[in-house]
């Protein structure tokens, strides 16, 4: 298998790929392993790098949903709290 991976199976260089190159590459993988012609060890290979795929693309879409959802919010009234403000966020250790 050609994919670079470090001792520990991670793939250092998924971290730096964009979200259309991550998802193009995650569906290419997709594809290969329901054809099902690799074999085993190349699967798990294969299915291991597509795990991180996926994982990074939904890194990248909960950032994005993340950045239009405070884009998007009203601007809150001088001194008036809503759920989502950070204060609630706080561990108050109880």
């Amino acid at each position: 298998m050609a994919d670079a991976t470090t001792t520990d199976g991670s793939f250092p260089d998924i971290a730096g790929m964009r979200y259309e190159d991550a998802r193009e590459e995650l569906i290419a993988i997709v594809a290969k392993l329901e054809a099902g012609q690799a074999p085993l060890e190349d699967s798990m290979q294969l299915w291991r790098r597509g795990e991180a795929l996926a994982a990074h693309c939904a890194t990248w879409l909960d950032g994005a949903q993340a950045e239009v959802e405070r884009a998007t919010r009203p601007p809150a009234a001088a001194g008036e709290l809503h759920a989502d403000d950070d204060i609630f966020d706080e561990d108050d250790g109880s």
